[in-house]
């Protein structure tokens, strides 16, 4: 779980991201309110190194227009979200983003989630074949925030 103490360290490492390809990033999001509104709710999640150094960061999101999408799977309500997923370039092609992801599945799950699903750009090709490697199935399409997407769920 992240502090306050992180945020900073949080913030650079989205900035990292910014340019990369298939980051749709800006320099207004995510941000300060971001990180901010993510601690508040004890939503932020960081990786360490060795130097404490943060190398990964993963949020639980609330986003009721997601929420409200109709391809969802009404059986498997109520459902978490995910997002802001980031991985410092040093130590991309390492498997940190699917522990990432792991450990934020298990939170929802204790949270009392029967299933996640996140929005994957859809043309972020190396996101959408690592998500269906790890069970996520495509559950429809939106576009939302100027951008088309790929919405995937997963049963927990």
């Amino acid at each position: 779980m992240a502090t306050e103490a992180d945020t900073d360290a949080v913030l650079r490492l989205y900035r990292e991201q910014i340019g990369r390809e298939f980051c749709f990033w800006t320099d207004e999001y995510p941000g300060p309110d971001t990180v901010e509104y993510d601690l508040s709710r004890d939503a932020l999640f960081v990786m360490k190194d060795e130097n404490d150094g943060i190398i990964a960061a993963i949020s639980i999101e609330l986003d009721e227009d997601v929420d409200r999408l109709e391809c969802w799977t009404p059986s498997l309500q109520p459902a978490g979200e995910y997002a802001r997923l980031a991985v410092s370039p040093a130590h991309q092609r390492q498997g940190l983003g699917r522990q990432m992801v792991a450990h934020v599945l298990g939170v929802l799950k204790e949270r009392g989630c029967k299933s996640v699903h996140i929005l994957v750009n859809r043309d972020n090709l190396p996101a959408l074949k690592a998500y269906a490697h790890i069970g996520f199935r495509t559950a429809g399409e939106c576009e939302m925030y100027n951008q088309h997407f790929l919405c995937y769920e997963k049963a927990l």
